[in-house]
């Protein structure tokens, strides 16, 4: 029945549609005007359709084409992009790259007296080898630092807003310290950084500054690539040649990931200062390795014509914690059942 009833009611929406093309004609006899006049305005009636029929084949066109190659250009990218490019909730901030522009010049000083005032005579005072080191030259470079995006957050209460800075500093900074005792000299030259640095304004306040202090870390550990100069002569000195390249680049950027934050106090007195310096944990997190399927093999025999297996194992990080599990040797399919804290 339901279908019967589906048929007539095409068969009268045909029949009606061709009633409106008889319309023209009716309407030209009402009003005395002969045949020529009902084909001209029929001729020119299927131009008008005919031209908005392409134009909207092209608009189609137009957008398929928009997405085809926004999809291609993410391929490409990998991750490459902006934040803002790939979510929606990340804003671009290139009036606080303007800032930071201008400033950079000014913030190179206060490094400059940063370093030399504070962190040159906690260097002296840390080993007797090191009591002739000094800072013969800061220089923060011409490129200042990125910001790509900027996330805000509501905080977990009404005195706090998180912001999340998604940073990248590909630099010209030039570092040189020397150890007069052991005729050694070393520095950097050029520095790359890029992560994702949280800032929390806490607490809110009904008076100025309106905040009381700024926290800044790094929740995952950043990218961190320095280009050292005369490392090997700075290494060779007494009480720091058990160190090394990759130890020194761990010990820094672990010093910049969450747990370990940076607190910048905006009040001379404040009383939170311990607390958000040092807070307390809110729990205890447990990840239970389990297992991995389909993993692919790694283990190639006579010049890659054949394939073996792997021998997988799982490394976990969370902050500047790591964690590393067992090795599963000869297997795609490992299972580990470990657990971690």
């Amino acid at each position: 029945m339901e279908r019967r009833s589906g048929l007539g009611l095409a068969a009268l929406g045909a029949l009606g549609r061709r009633l409106l093309w008889a319309l023209p004609a009716y309407a030209a006899g009402l009003l005395g005007l002969g045949a020529g006049a009902v084909v001209l305005a029929l001729a020119l009636y299927a131009g008008w359709r005919r031209r908005r029929r392409a134009r909207e084949r092209g608009m189609r066109a137009a957008e398929r084409l928009h997405r085809e190659e926004e999809a291609a250009v993410r391929a490409a990218a990998r991750g490459e992009l902006p934040a803002w490019v790939s979510f929606p909730d990340v804003e671009r901030a290139e009036w606080l790259n303007k800032v930071l522009a201008q400033a950079w010049p000014f913030l190179g000083q206060y490094l400059e007296k940063l370093l030399t005032d504070s962190v040159a005579p906690a260097i002296r005072a840390s080993s007797p080898h090191l009591q002739s080191f000094t800072f013969t030259r800061v220089d923060l470079g011409q490129k200042p630092l990125r910001v790509l995006g900027v996330q805000a957050h509501p905080g977990t209460h009404k005195k706090q807003i998180l912001l999340d800075l998604n940073i990248s500093y590909v630099g010209d900074v030039q570092i040189d310290v020397e150890v007069k005792k052991f005729f050694c000299k070393a520095g950097v030259k050029g520095m790359q950084l890029h992560g994702v640095l949280r800032i929390i304004l806490e607490p809110l306040l009904g008076d100025v500054p309106i905040v009381g202090a700024l926290s800044m870390f790094f929740i995952r550990r950043p990218t961190l690539d320095i280009n050292w100069t005369g490392m090997t002569n700075l290494l060779d000195i007494p009480g720091l040649s058990s160190m090394s390249d990759s130890m020194i680049m761990d010990s820094i950027a672990s010093y910049l990931v969450l747990p370990n934050r940076l607190l910048v106090p905006l009040l001379p007195d404040l009383p939170e200062a311990a607390r958000l310096r040092w807070p307390l944990p809110r729990g205890v997190l447990r990840v239970s390795l389990v297992a991995a399927r389909a993993l692919r093999s790694k283990d190639r025999f006579l010049g890659g014509l054949v394939q073996g297996r792997s021998d997988p194992y799982a490394l976990l990080r969370v902050g500047t914690q790591a964690a590393t599990s067992r090795v599963i040797g000869d297997s795609l399919e490992p299972v580990w059942d470990e657990m971690y804290e």
